[in-house]
Order: C-alpha cells, then sequence, then structure tokens
C-alpha cells in the first residue's frame, strides 16, 4: 500500500458547498465537452465478471464487486474504491460502465443510488464518507456474501468534477490510502457567484498541500475548463506522492461514458492495481523511463514523490 506522509452531468452545480460555488461563464456544452469515440482506447476489463446490486440496509448505496467471491480472501483481495459522481448527483447509473470496469480488477466500488421519494438531489462528502463506513460494517456482517473478503486496511476515494471535490474532501481522513480526482480540484472562492442555497452541504476541502495520501489529478487538458485547478493542485502538493496526467482532446466529461469508461478507467484501475495489489505492470503507466503514459504523445504528465 502506497502509505506515507501523503490523495451524466449536465450542469455543473455548486462545489461542495457555497465556497465552491459554479465558476462564471460554465455552460452546458463545456461540460459535456468528451474525447471522441472513434479511433479511442477501449477500457479493458480485469479477470472478474461483475455484478452491481443495492448495498444491504443502504437504500442510498449501490455496489459493484466481483461477482464470484470465492477468491477472497485467500487468494486475491477486494480493496474499497469510493466513487463521487459528476455534479455530485446521487445517481450512479451513468457512471456504471466505468464502475464496473474497475470492479473486474478486483475491487468493491460504491456509489451513490437515488431513494425513491427522497427530495435531496446532491451527494455530499458524508454520502462518501458512509460508503466506508459501510464496507467497514459490511464486512463484519454475519451472512453477508462479503463477509471477512473486504481488505479495509485499503480505501481509495476518487470522484469526476464535483465528485473530485467530494473525494478531496475525504482526504485527511485516516482511513483513506488514496485520493483520484478526475476533471476537478480545489479552487478559490468565487466571489460573483449566489449563495447555493441548493447546493451540496459538505466541509470545505482540505487545502492539496494539506492532503495526507498519494493523489491522481487527472484532466482533460485545454477543453476541461477545470484543467487549471488540476494543474495548480498537482504544483501545491509538494510533501506527499502525486501523479499528474492532462489527456489531449478529452475535454471535461472525458471518457468516463464511453464503454467500461475508456481510457480514463484503465487509468484508475492500474492506478489502484499497483497501489493497492503492487501490481508491476500497471506500475509501468505511472513511473519508470519508460512510463506509459509519460511516452504518450496523446498525455502531458508529471510525477513527484516516488523516489524516481
Amino acid at each position: 500500500m502506497l502509505k506515507s506522509a501523503i490523495g451524466s452531468t449536465t450542469v455543473l452545480v455548486a462545489l461542495c458547498g457555497a465556497a465552491f460555488a459554479q465558476p462564471p461563464g460554465i455552460t452546458a456544452e463545456m461540460i459535456n465537452t468528451t474525447l471522441p469515440l472513434e479511433g479511442a482506447p477501449l477500457a479493458i476489463a480485469g479477470p472478474y465478471q461483475t455484478t452491481s446490486e443495492p448495498a444491504f440496509g443502504t437504500p442510498g448505496l449501490m455496489v459493484f464487486r466481483p461477482t464470484t467471491l470465492d477468491a477472497f480472501p485467500a487468494r486475491d483481495t477486494l480493496p474499497v474504491v469510493v466513487w463521487g459522481n459528476g455534479g455530485c448527483a446521487i445517481d450512479t447509473t451513468p457512471y456504471s460502465g466505468f464502475l464496473s470496469t474497475i470492479a473486474s480488477h478486483r475491487f468493491l466500488v460504491l456509489g451513490a443510488a437515488p431513494q425513491a421519494g427522497a427530495a435531496r438531489p446532491q451527494a455530499t462528502a458524508d454520502d462518501l464518507r458512509g460508503a466506508v463506513d459501510w464496507a467497514f460494517a459490511e464486512t463484519k456482517r454475519s451472512g453477508s456474501p462479503l463477509n471477512g473478503k473486504i481488505d479495509t486496511e485499503q480505501v481509495a476515494v476518487m470522484g469526476q468534477s464535483c465528485g473530485g471535490f467530494l473525494s478531496i474532501s475525504l482526504g485527511a481522513d485516516p482511513r483513506v490510502d488514496t485520493i483520484g480526482v478526475f476533471n476537478s480540484g480545489v479552487q478559490p472562492p468565487n466571489p460573483n457567484a449566489a449563495a447555493n442555497a441548493g447546493g451540496p452541504r459538505v466541509p470545505a476541502p482540505p487545502a492539496p498541500m494539506d492532503l495526507l495520501r498519494p493523489v491522481l489529478p487527472i484532466n482533460g487538458h485545454e477543453r476541461d475548463f477545470l484543467m487549471a485547478a488540476s494543474k495548480a493542485n498537482f504544483d501545491a502538493i509538494t510533501h506527499v506522492p502525486a501523479f499528474y496526467g492532462a489527456r489531449h482532446g478529452a475535454g471535461h466529461t472525458a471518457t468516463v461514458f464511453h464503454p467500461g469508461g475508456g481510457e480514463f478507467a484503465n487509468v484508475a484501475s492500474n492506478w489502484l492495481k499497483w497501489t493497492f495489489k503492487k501490481d508491476a505492470e500497471a506500475a509501468k503507466m505511472f513511473v519508470g523511463d519508460d512510463c506509459s503514459l509519460c511516452t504518450n504523445p496523446n498525455w502531458d504528465t508529471e510525477a513527484k514523490g516516488f523516489g524516481e
């Protein structure tokens, strides 16, 4: 585990409370910029077929996991990945392909699910924190198919756009071992924005230099209106391992809605396989003289804190 002294939206809503209100001038067209599907790298599934299902006892949570659990924990590990949706949306359904790809690489993935009759439109950092709580409880629950199988010593929190802010909000949670921030980044407050009466109410995320875990900031390059914030956050991280990647032409939504989540799902899966499973092949995407993203002309990358 990399522990050290370090972590379909159509409307971009307030970014984690009033202090992170929507930047002025952001349109639905800017939010929905994607990498063209034709010719784009395909998502690479892992060795397991996957199942998605409601979380036991928690109707606001969806589980993505390997269908067959016989290998866990004797022959394989099942780390936890908690996901925050773009727009801080409650419904994880649009991300099902992306999250299923990650789960197929031997991970337990948790995302928000809508509840019948629920009026609350957006997730908060407390929802992601509650998903971590659920995993810790479920592995101890008698009769659970996941009883004794969840690796609660290895927890990742990841998110896209507004969900990326939520993942940063959990950056100081001692249970969290790595953070993935896709198409997102902490920004200064917008003094011109109206107060966000209906947006998600969460504690302000820590500043990037205060994060305590390895961080993966990934964005869609110049077509992604949060590229500058993503890069500024990476630059501000001085004491923890971090890998920055900007995918040329990907835009703000990038590939998360491509079949299986496309190229961004591969990046997320490999980061988790390297971080939690010591997978040497997965590590080659991020480190070494021939790092595959570092030498890919479609990517601008930087890394720090990995002892290279």
